[in-house]
């Protein structure tokens, strides 16, 4: 049997209709970027002039005071409303498009280290302070005050199209990713708590983080489980307290604790599958006695826990526990297991990162946007992601010509982040903020 389909000519003006307005969207969605981007251009001396204050006058996290007070000023001089004193020191500005459109979160955090810098600099930090009874000097080791910076600018020029902008942007200036201080809440997780992603409700956040080992104009991103889950542990050996030169006489903690590091060991290359899985288990410290003659009633160690999905964590937990426990007490000992949940796997949402990454493709070019391994590291934005659709992408901050075994990695006293990386920062937060609005916009019709 045929088919036969009568097309009208109504039919033919209605479909041209459409592809014309579908056509004048996508012309409306690019010439609104073109302005964004020459905006974020002009904003490259004022972007890196912010960086320089805050990497010369870091702050540890929930103390990040002049640096959020700073944001707060420039949000407020945009004409945002803004929050402060969020999760403590976090600062959030809201700016309101002028037509109707979902809500975008883009997320910056704040916090520096206790690390002393080596990087001789004219904006080198010389804070020092105590942290864990020792003196050590502050620095933003990790890019934080760079994270700031562009979302500072991403913040600026949006707001300068604020009247053609089809939704809704959070800007939400986080503290104390790296975590609290002993004792307090703090970061993303005290965040979402407080309510960071309601009133008006985020229905997708973006987030981005620097990397020195990544060269410039390179930006990479993972589908799926994109940086561990972290979990920190304490295992307590007690055993009997006896003279070093009769160990018969007690039970010897400390021999107990090598080998339940030992027996740790095997978690990970006997009982994680691999092939679906990667974990790390790492003992981070190792303390017992006093003195060569003595052997001591108890030794402690402590460690990091790095998994990819509940089921690999869950069994790395169990693991942690029968080892030390089944160990302890078949040398005479009790082993005291205390895990603590930290940090969930950063986990970018699989429909959500396909439909973005073209945006990066276009703005980058198809060849700078690469899909990167799994990482080792952690990191809170994984909190967000835990409630609604989440994209977290790293930016190439290395000097182009450089190789990685030339340049510091995060976390060292000799960190160093080129700025040129800047502009693109700035753009790929504002083209992704845009572009899921626009095709948000297409969904609903």
């Amino acid at each position: 049997m045929k088919h036969v389909v009568h097309v009208t000519g109504l039919t033919l003006g209605l479909l041209a209709g459409s592809a014309f307005f579908l056509q004048s969207e996508a012309q409306s969605g690019a010439a609104l970027k073109s302005r964004i981007d020459k905006q974020a251009e002009s904003l490259e001396q004022k972007v890196v002039a912010w960086r320089r204050e805050f990497h010369q006058n870091p702050e540890l996290g929930n103390r990040e005071f002049q640096t959020s007070a700073k944001v707060a000023a420039h949000l407020k001089s945009l004409g945002m409303d803004v929050q402060v004193n969020v999760a403590k020191t976090g600062v959030v500005g809201i700016l309101k498009g002028g037509k109707p459109g979902p809500v975008v979160a883009l997320r910056a955090d704040m916090d520096g280290l206790p690390v002393t810098e080596r990087v001789d600099l004219p904006f080198k930090s010389q804070v020092m302070t105590e942290y864990n009874g020792q003196k050590t000097g502050v620095m933003h080791a990790c890019g934080h005050d760079t994270h700031v910076a562009m979302l500072m600018g991403a913040a600026e020029a949006l707001a300068s199209v604020r009247a053609d902008l089809p939704g809704t942007v959070k800007f939400i200036f986080q503290p104390a990713e790296e975590g609290a201080p002993a004792g307090e809440e703090g970061g993303a997780e005290l965040m979402v708590k407080e309510g960071v992603l309601n009133n008006p409700k985020v229905d997708a956040i973006f987030g981005l983080h620097i990397n020195s080992l990544t060269e410039v104009g390179t930006i990479k991103y993972r589908p799926g489980a994109t940086m561990a889950a972290v979990d920190q542990y304490a295992i307590k050996i007690k055993g009997r307290q006896t003279h070093g030169a009769s160990p018969w006489s007690g039970v010897d903690p400390i021999v107990t604790a090598a080998q339940v590091v030992m027996g740790l060991q095997t978690i990970v290359s006997r009982n994680v599958t691999l092939t679906d899985n990667a974990a790390v288990v790492t003992v981070g410290a190792l303390h017992g006695g006093i003195r060569q003659n003595i052997i001591p009633e108890e030794a402690n160690m402590i460690g990091t826990i790095r998994t990819f999905s509940p089921e690999a964590q869950q069994l790395v937990h169990r693991r942690i526990n029968e080892i030390a426990t089944n160990i302890a007490e078949s040398a005479g000992a009790k082993a005291d297991v205390k895990i603590d949940i930290m940090y969930p796997v950063t986990y970018n949402d699989p429909k959500l990162t396909e439909q973005m990454v073209p945006t990066l493709e276009t703005l980058a070019g198809k060849n700078k946007v690469v899909i990167t391994p799994a990482q080792t590291g952690a990191e809170d934005f994984s909190f967000y992601q835990q409630k609604v659709p989440g994209f977290f992408y790293f930016l190439g901050g290395m000097p182009k010509g450089k190789k990685i075994e030339e340049v510091a990695a995060h976390h060292t006293p000799d960190f160093f982040i080129d700025e040129s990386a800047f502009v693109l920062g700035m753009k790929s937060l504002c083209h992704l903020t845009v572009d899921y609005m626009e095709q948000a916009k297409k969904g609903a019709k």
